[in-house]
């Protein structure tokens, strides 16, 4: 079985055709999660005449154990702490506020990199559709729509061309809705299904971004 997709321009035109029922309205704005995530939102914002904008999450790893997320931060100034692991391992508040501080380190240089200065488009009372790449694990996807929900949007909407079976399924109890075009099994990994995953750049991000806040202001 060969990939579904030529590169996440394609991916992103597939998917808003699978979304056109939110064309036109003024409610709706599309999220990226970068980097992957934002070519294939471009695509979707554009077919839909939304407005676009990239959404950051950064994993707070628990420390010693990095992989193992101990909670997440995200863009707007949100914080999602995973209580069970705090809990578990009876982690002290100043090592989380200590991780913390680094990730919102990091996740404010990319925002200042991403954004050049403007500030996070109001989700408060919209529909959100919130699209990345693929879905493996699904963790950042998690978090984001975790982190999401405290700003109060209408509607979340997790929209990828290529998933997991499972992990779509997973996240149904999440969202208000999943649309995930494609869930090929066995699934692999998201490359798997692209003949050209090469990984998106900043300095792509940044492009893509500018270009639609460009159209927006016309």
């Amino acid at each position: 079985m060969g990939p579904r997709f030529e590169d996440r321009e394609e991916a992103g035109r597939y998917l808003a055709r699978l979304l056109h029922n939110y064309a036109g309205d003024p409610s709706v704005i599309v999220l990226g999660l970068p980097r992957g995530g934002v070519p294939v939102a471009y695509e979707i914002a554009r077919a839909l005449d939304a407005p676009l904008d990239v959404f950051l999450v950064r994993k707070l790893g628990v420390p010693g154990y990095e992989e193992l997320a101990m909670g997440a931060i995200a863009s707007g100034g949100v914080r999602v702490l995973n209580s069970e692991v705090v809990r578990k391992l009876n982690i002290p508040y100043r090592a989380i506020d200590s991780v913390e501080r680094e990730e919102l380190a990091e996740l404010e240089r990319r925002e200042g990199l991403y954004r050049g200065g403007r500030s996070l488009i109001s989700v408060e009372n919209r529909k959100v559709i919130l699209v990345d790449d693929g879905l493996a694990t699904g963790a950042s996807m998690r978090a984001a729509v975790q982190a999401l929900r405290q700003m109060k949007p209408a509607a979340i909407i997790i929209a990828v061309p290529v998933g997991s079976r499972d992990t779509c399924e997973d996240l149904r109890g999440l969202a208000d809705e999943v649309v995930c075009a494609e869930t090929p099994a066995p699934f692999y990994a998201v490359g798997t299904w692209y003949s050209n995953f090469q990984q998106t750049t900043d300095e792509e991000v940044r492009e893509l971004l500018e270009l639609a806040a460009a159209v927006g202001s016309r």
